[in-house]
């Protein structure tokens, strides 16, 4: 939803009828109102009402801006670099970071279903294969240079070629780009890509200065046109961002952003309490669902596979085997894991999607069976498969307790499992995305407003970004299959991926879940898009 009360509100744009237009201007004038109130302390809130999608609990009028005043945020994870390719650009693992400094060309407007310029004026498509991106005027980037349609094939090039995240579906898909004009790039895809603009709401669409990139990733200098400045960063203590004059929209209110780590959500949220921190981002769902009752303003993204454990079944890893992948999914129940680890709160389930979204079917799944899976490791061992694993989770009391318990359930059907518990979330990233050295690792894919995104970056054979190594002729077949429509026309297809996820078990689905992200009463104008992204574009403290 947008801000109602800053004057940046942007025009949406309708998607209709296989063409997709996008049109934009400083000032819109939008004042509708989107905000779902559930959970205000008015009572008991169900599950479903605690895990809605969007703005929660924010006031239709807000009151007039302020200006001034440094946010304290206390993020999910660490971003250990502004490097859009070595960092994960999604709310979780630095994205807000990351969007403060470079902004994006879009912004996903959820309850619209609809994209919304930003560093973009326009973007045009009637094939869903050629898309026409229109720059805005006067922009610069902060060392004063223009961004331009040069700057922007520079950056997205820059992005696919060190593999940025979701660079398999950039690079696999777009056939060129070209500028036009100096404001202006023509895109041409290999075939139709309906939600194609979700790609310029985050990583690839967050566009860095030509000197950022100069020396390439080991002379990287975060330097972009967003409406904050990189400050200073003082790693596994803070990262600051500091008020770009110089940004093409409404001056920011705010003068610094300082974001901060602390590991544990229920850390987080105790410090949320004291009121010694502004804004928090938690997933752990007791953690969420306590904060969600509380009645507090913020923005909740829900997501399907929102706890899951990945497993590796690349060649010489015990997960190669079929019959063992069913196994470790027979022998895990996800409503114990979640009594132990969040007293029972969460969404258990073995489905791949959410409730949330419109997409959702019920299907049969693959469920907890604990005599099935031992007999399917005593028919494995018969057949000279390896049934020793690692496991790999966070040192945290709540991801301990969940490694013990998985632990336990897996070893009561025959495995033998070793425990290799990280320090924090980005070492935990580190292991399933970028050395992929696990065989059995808790994580999730978090399927939320475009499935194709999900499901192409995390089990599509060919992806730089598949944790598990998972390939399979015929879900990649379905996964092509889903490129080419909007969500909510695709749900035969979305089905017959999900019945065969259960057949295969790429991993084991312990819940649905989602990220919370609260502010005091006394902060207004975040903004949400894609990835669980939060905007600080109109933030400000009363």
């Amino acid at each position: 939803m947008l801000n109602r009360t800053a004057t940046r509100n942007r025009v949406a744009v309708a998607v209709m009828a296989g063409a997709l237009l996008l049109t934009g201007c400083a000032d819109s004038g939008d004042d509708k109102d989107n905000n779902s109130n559930a959970g205000n302390g008015g009572g008991e809130m169900s599950k479903d009402e605690i895990y809605t999608r969007g703005v929660v609990n924010v006031p239709a009028d807000e009151g007039t801006p302020k200006d001034g005043g440094t946010l304290e945020v206390v993020e999910y994870a660490e971003a250990r670099s502004l490097d859009p390719t070595k960092t994960i650009p999604n709310g979780a693992v630095g994205g807000n970071v990351l969007a403060a400094v470079y902004d994006t060309l879009l912004r996903y407007d959820n309850d619209e279903n609809t994209y919304i310029p930003l560093l973009a004026e326009s973007l045009e498509t009637t094939d869903d294969q050629v898309f026409t991106l229109k720059l805005r005027e006067g922009v610069k980037f902060s060392d004063g240079t223009p961004l331009n349609a040069e700057a922007v094939i520079g950056s997205i090039g820059y992005f696919m070629e060190n593999r940025g995240f979701n660079v398999a579906l950039l690079a696999g898909n777009i056939k060129e780009m070209k500028p036009v004009d100096d404001l202006t790039v023509e895109f041409t895809l290999n075939k139709p890509w309906a939600t194609f603009p979700m790609m310029l709401t985050s990583g690839a669409g967050m566009i860095l200065a030509p000197a950022a990139i100069k020396g390439g990733p080991d002379k990287f200098t975060p330097i972009g046109a967003g409406p904050f400045k990189f400050d200073a960063y003082k790693p596994s203590e803070e990262l600051t961002v500091v008020r770009n004059d110089d940004y093409f929209g409404e001056k920011p209110h705010l003068d610094k952003i300082r974001f901060t780590w602390i590991q544990a959500d229920q850390a987080k949220y105790e410090a949320f309490q004291t009121g010694n921190v502004d804004v928090i981002s938690v997933r752990a769902p007791k953690v969420l669902e306590d904060a969600r009752a509380a009645g507090l303003p913020g923005i909740m993204a829900p997501v399907g596979q929102g706890n899951t454990i990945w497993i590796n079944s690349r060649e010489g890893r015990p997960g190669a085997d079929l019959k063992i992948r069913q196994a470790i999914n027979a022998a895990i129940d996800p409503e114990l894991y979640l009594e132990r680890t969040q007293d029972g709160a969460g969404l258990p389930t073995r489905n791949i999607y959410s409730k949330a979204f419109p997409y959702y079917t019920d299907i049969e799944t693959a469920d907890f069976d604990a005599d099935l899976a031992k007999k399917l490791v005593e028919e494995a061992k018969a057949e000279g498969a390896e049934t020793a694993m690692s496991y790999v989770g966070q040192s945290d009391p709540a991801s301990q307790a969940g490694a013990v318990t998985v632990k336990a359930m897996l070893e009561d059907a025959g495995f033998k499992i070793t425990l290799d518990l990280v320090r924090d979330v980005a070492e935990q990233t580190a292991r399933l995305y970028v050395t992929n050295d696990f065989d059995l690792a808790l994580g999730s894919m978090s399927i939320a407003e475009d499935p194709y995104m999900s499901l192409m970056n995390n089990i599509y054979s060919t992806s730089p970004a598949n944790p598990a190594g998972y390939a399979n002729k015929e879900m990649d077949a379905l996964i092509d299959e889903l490129q080419t429509k909007q969500p909510v026309e695709a749900i035969d297809t979305l089905e017959e991926i999900n019945k065969l996820w259960q057949e295969t078990v790429p991993a084991v689905t312990l819940a649905n879940g989602g990220f919370f992200t609260p502010w005091q009463e006394d902060i207004h104008g975040i903004m949400p898009t894609s990835q669980g992204i939060m905007l600080y574009h109109d933030a400000w403290k009363a």
